[in-house]
């Protein structure tokens, strides 16, 4: 019996990790001689540079960088095993976590600690870096990631312009001529959970803006202000797929560092080599603190579910069900939802663990006898 189980974290309370060794617990009182596999997942949201890092036998570095404000922050990164590979979180920069809610302002935020972590790789001579461009409390267009590497900004009367997304409305040129040399030697790319432009009716600053403290009223002006900026260079960005992640983060990497975009799951699906693990499973467990009619679309659970083998059994567990939950039941074959009883996040979140333990053990008692 070979049980693979490949969920992703549920927010704001277990990681991917720490969800995956509660599901085999809770499997275990059933399946106690299973092969079990555990490959959490990540889509490119916050907590999926560990599992890439991981997957590559990587080890994990802590670096001084310029944090949300312009002070000094540890941030984490990760390098594979023979230090060719950098993976690299934005938000260990300059993520929401950093900024307390009282002080969100996204134009405010700078992100040239991710620029530092870029070039911290670089001086390790790593040939490849993943980003991952969740979670960020910034919304400046990459500009401050982009100042880090070399990059100068000036208004009309020719003086230098601070990198922050308040500012990209004084910006009328640009210096490239003190870009780090080896980021043309650098392959890049960007990991992200959404496929958003960078500006539009579905882009950065109306989508994901006052999820960071954007003020609904500055929405239309700061959408112009990015556009304004990205139409100084050749290159047009702004419509590419990716490039309104992370606050625009998604489209500085593309125009200033030359980063191409990749769904996060499919890249950390095929860094896990999930499908090949998967192939002969008799069991697959997958899930996400929520799953409901969005999960469908390109979601970590059904991106697992769709490398399982025609004859396995694929189970959703998962913290609550929402609407539109009938359209995964086209990959997953039954989902459990874990909360027991009705409650605030601050009574539910606590028992999370528990939960999902509870939960799997039924789950798994309910299957045994039913699959080879």
């Amino acid at each position: 019996m070979k049980i693979v189980i490949a969920p992703d974290s549920y927010k704001e309370s277990l990681t991917a990790q720490e969800v995956a060794k509660a599901i085999q617990t809770g499997f275990a009182t059933a399946f106690p001689d299973a092969d079990y596999r555990l490959l959490p997942v990540g889509d490119g949201g916050e907590g999926t540079i560990p599992i890439l890092a991981q997957a590559s036998n990587g080890v994990m570095e802590e670096v001084q960088v310029t944090g949300p404000f312009g002070e000094p922050v540890t941030a984490k990164m990760a390098f594979s095993a023979d230090r060719t590979r950098a993976f690299i979180e934005m938000a260990e920069a300059c993520g929401l976590h950093l900024v307390p809610l009282e002080k969100r302002d996204p134009l405010a935020v700078s992100t040239a600690g991710v620029g530092e972590l870029m070039r911290h790789a670089l001086d390790i001579g790593v040939r490849e870096m993943i980003i991952g461009v969740g979670g960020s409390a910034s919304h400046d267009g990459g500009i401050g990631m982009a100042s880090a590497l070399g990059a100068h900004f000036y208004n009309l009367r020719g003086e230098a312009v601070p990198a922050l997304g308040e500012n990209l409305g004084d910006i009328s040129s640009v210096s490239l001529l003190d870009m780090d040399a080896r980021l043309d030697e650098t392959t890049i790319r960007i990991a992200a959970d959404v496929e958003n432009p960078l500006c539009g009716a579905n882009g950065a600053s109306a989508i994901f803006g006052p999820q960071k403290g954007l003020p609904n009223a500055k929405i239309a002006s700061i959408d112009n202000a990015m556009r304004g900026f990205y139409s100084i260079f050749k290159q047009d960005v702004r419509e590419l797929p990716g490039s309104g992640a992370g606050g625009g983060m998604g489209a500085g990497l593309m125009l200033f560092t030359g980063a191409k975009f990749e769904p996060g799951i499919e890249l950390v699906l095929r860094e896990l080599r999930m499908k090949e693990v998967c192939a002969d499973a008799d069991i697959i467990v997958v899930g996400e603190g929520r799953m409901d009619g969005q999960t469908i679309f390109g979601k970590a659970p059904i991106g697992v579910a769709n490398c399982a083998p025609e004859n396995a059994t694929v189970i959703g567990i998962c913290g609550s069900i929402g609407d539109g939950i009938d359209a995964v039941y086209s990959k997953i074959d039954a989902v459990f939802p874990t909360i027991a009883t009705a409650g605030t996040l601050a009574e539910i979140l606590p028992k999370t663990r528990e939960n999902i333990e509870r939960t799997a053990r039924n789950v798994a008692v309910l299957l045994k006898g039913r699959v080879r």
